[in-house]
Parts: structure tokens; sequence; C-alpha cells
């Protein structure tokens, strides 16, 4: 086995023990090893593998996941730019996450209670999804920075002039009465937290986003040979560990990327008859693709409620959707050169 690359890591142990590991890639005959190497003083302890395979990209995401747990738990690099990415931070990018990580030691849990009970309401009398209201992320730093105004509220990463117009009154309402021992403008926060603390939160930070990265791959993966093997919706949802709706978000990104599904939304819609699939074609092209709710009601009427419920419909929109998608650049092509 050829070694492609190799850094040398290091972190503290006890009070002034150092200790020391290597992290590398090796290559053979387009098998990819991923591994890491403990030592104890010069002794070798050991290699750990973490991946063998024959997808790069799939070893470069259990490469950067692996590699964020151990810097999250103190390691650091002899060789920096250890992600193969671009990790530089503005000041700007730099003071918002260190006021990010400051709410999640700090946050105030009974106002973040009450914050996300009002998400809740509001978005069940507003019919949209709760995090487009407000991000766990930004209700977090509220209840750490308790805004009495809408001044300060404006100084919140993620607080907007169009979300404090919208949801500032309500916010304010539940974080103005509460006593609170900081002051605003926020720059104290800097300087009152433990650099290598945040350091570590933000190699965990990096753990969660490459974790999800690496689930999405090989989420991709199982599909793709899945729908090659003629596998339906439900056959996938076995096969993957995730829900209906999660599969087919998976299967509209592969669409996108170039995959084909064909087969799968083939297999789903043969029992749907001819007469449906025309009403539903035509609903999209008179009222188009972006919302599916006017559709269904368009292709199937405005008192459709079957007692099966409406989910199965949706599933029948988002597939047919796609096969709508996939024709449209060619018929914008051929207006085009006419």
């Amino acid at each position: 086995m050829q070694i492609v690359f190799m850094n040398r890591l290091s972190r503290m142990s006890g009070v002034d023990q150092e200790v020391f590991a290597q992290l590398w890639i090796g290559e053979e005959e387009g098998l990819w090893r991923l591994g890491w190497r403990d030592f104890s003083g010069e002794q070798e302890m050991g290699d750990s593998l973490w991946y063998e395979g024959g997808s790069w990209s799939e070893m470069l995401c259990v490469y950067r996941h692996e590699l964020a747990m151990k810097m999250g738990d103190g390691y650091r690099p002899l060789i920096d730019g250890v992600f193969h990415e671009d990790e530089h931070l503005s000041s700007r990018g730099q003071e918002q996450l260190k006021l990010q990580y400051y709410s999640e030691q700090h946050g105030n849990e009974t106002v973040y209670e009450e914050l996300c009970s009002w998400r809740r309401g509001k978005a069940s009398s507003e019919r949209k999804a709760p995090y487009i209201l407000a991000s766990n992320r930004l209700l977090r730093m509220i209840s750490a920075f308790l805004p009495h105004t809408a001044e300060e509220l404006l100084q919140i990463p993620g607080v907007g002039e169009g979300k404090a117009s919208q949801y500032g009154a309500d916010w304010l309402s539940i974080t103005s009465g509460v006593q609170r021992e900081h002051q605003y403008p926020l720059g104290w926060v800097s300087d009152s937290i433990d650099e290598e603390s945040f350091v570590s939160w933000l190699y965990k930070q990096k753990e969660l986003k490459y974790k999800k990265q690496l689930e999405r791959l090989r989420l991709r993966r199982v599909l793709l040979q899945g729908i090659e093997g003629g596998q339906g919706m439900e056959q996938l949802k076995g096969l993957s560990g995730v829900s209906r709706r999660e599969v087919l978000e998976a299967v509209e990104e592969l669409e996108k990327d170039g995959y084909s599904v064909e087969k799968l939304i083939a297999l789903e819609l043969s029992e749907v008859t001819s007469q449906e699939l025309n009403n539903i074609w035509t609903a999209y092209e008179l009222i188009g693709d972006t919302f599916l709710k006017p559709v269904l009601y368009k292709a199937y009427g405005e008192d459709f409620s079957p007692a099966e419920g409406l989910d199965m419909y949706y599933e029948r929109l988002r597939l047919i959707r796609i096969r709508f998608r996939r024709e449209q650049p060619a018929a914008l092509g051929l207006a085009t050169n006419l």
C-alpha cells in the first residue's frame, strides 16, 4: 500500500503530558484506506482503520467526520488545512459563532421553552414549518441575550429588519421583562469565553456537519443501488432506514444531480390511470410546479378529501413533478431555437 497523505497530531493529556497520533491515507489498486495511529512516547499503539473502499468521496467524508471528532477532543495538527476545504472565517463570522457558542452555554431554558412554545403556535396559525419562523439557534441566542428593545434585538445574528417587523414584538413580549446581568452591545462576549473551549466547540460543529454529509452520501448510494435493482418506495425506506418523505427528497436530489430515477417513478406510478396522470400534468402546465397544494386541487377537485389521507397523493405529485421538470429544459430549448 502506498501512503499518499499523512499528518501528525498532538494534544495535552493531564497536566503536562503531550500525546501524539498520526492520520494517514493509503491507496492500493484503487482501494482507499484511511486510518489513525496512536503513539505512547516513541512506541506505536496500533492502527484504527476508519475506512476501506473504492470511493474517494465517501473516504473524504469519513476523513472529515472522524478528524473533526478527534479535534473536538483536543487534538491539533502539525500541518494546517487538514479538512481540505476553505476554513477561513471572516472576523464577523467568528464573532457570530462566538455569540452562538455563548448562547449554548448560557441560555435561559425557561425563556427558550417559552419561545419554542410561541413558535409552535405561530407555525400552526400561519401554516408554516416552524424552522421558517425561527431556527433553534436563533431562539437560543434570543434566550441567552434577552433583548429588551427592538434596537437590541437587531444586534442578534439572524434577526434582520424583516424578522424583527414580523415577530419582534412577540419575542420582546417574552424577553423584555426578564432580568439580565449583561449589557448591549455584545462586544464583551468575545472576551468572556475560553478560546480553547470555543475552538473545540467549532470542531464539534464540523463533526455534526460532516456526519450529515456522510449520511447523505451513504443514503444516495443505497437508493441508487435499490432503484437499479427495481425496488419501490417502501423497499427503499426499509433499506435506508429513513422515512418515505426523506427517501423522496433524496430521490429528487438525485434527479437534479443527473442520476436516472425513472425506473422508480415508473414502478410507483404503474397503477395510476392515464386520466389521472394527464390531469396532474395539465395542472402543472397551467399552475406551475412551485407549490403542490394548488396542483392537487386542480387535478382532483377542490373538495378532494380521501379517507386514506393526502400523503399518497402528494407523493404521487412529486414523482410526476420530477418528470415534468425533466422535460422543461428541452421544451424551453426548442422554443428558443424556433
